[in-house]
């Protein structure tokens, strides 16, 4: 646990941190980037959150959004495979403000599109690349142990996955379940949520285009 709060706290320690895990066995390394994955999505990942409530919110039962979400997953392992391999290099000053981008333009659709179109999938794949490629940005700063290191990448991957499951659950037990099925949901909640996903979005594209 002290370590989890050290490389979460101050990624500045990133290469103190890995010095640490290089004594620790490959289980509790292992489980330790499980939760690294975890909390980056949950609680400090409010972009990939958001993007993920947006996939949910237009049909919202669950598998039509575990098909998206498995898109999204094969999309963007294969990136942060890559990045963390060093066969793509994408600089953040790009990958990031995409990001922010795939978020607002996946809310406006849920403004403009009653219904869910099949398109959607390979959208998804594709901004699904990006993602990846910001979640290897982020491991990239805790840094990696050089005798676990596809291990650490894969449970790292497995705890963002989980990360997401919790938020598409969470969505569906708190009004997906209740209220998908009602005349107003739409009105009432697909579209005020995501005019406020869309204004953020709109102002971290911003942000980080130009601050």
């Amino acid at each position: 646990m002290f370590i989890l709060s050290l490389v979460i706290s101050n990624t500045l320690f990133a290469h103190t941190v890995v010095g640490e895990l290089e004594k620790m066995s490959g289980k509790d390394a292992a489980f330790l980037y499980l939760q690294l994955g975890y909390t980056h999505i949950l609680p400090l990942g409010l972009d990939h959150i958001l993007f993920v409530l947006s996939l949910y919110l237009l049909s919202p039962k669950l598998k039509p959004v575990l098909w998206q979400a498995t898109a999204f997953t094969v999309a963007h392992s294969v990136t942060l495979g890559l990045s963390m391999y060093h066969i793509i290099k994408p600089p953040a000053s790009i990958v990031e403000p995409v990001i922010a981008l795939s978020i607002m333009y996946v809310a406006l659709e849920n403004i403009f599109s009653p219904k869910l179109k099949k398109s959607r999938i390979g959208i998804v794949f594709l901004f699904g690349l990006v993602h990846g490629m910001g979640f290897a940005s982020a491991l990239g700063q805790l840094g990696l142990p050089a005798k676990s290191y596809l291990t650490s990448i894969l449970m790292f991957n497995l705890g963002v996955e989980l990360g997401q499951m919790t938020v598409i659950i969470s969505a569906y037990l708190l009004f997906g379940k209740w209220f998908g099925n009602k005349p107003w949901y739409r009105k009432g909640i697909v579209i005020p949520l995501s005019v406020i996903i869309a204004m953020v979005a709109a102002f971290w594209t911003i942000q980080r285009l130009f601050f």
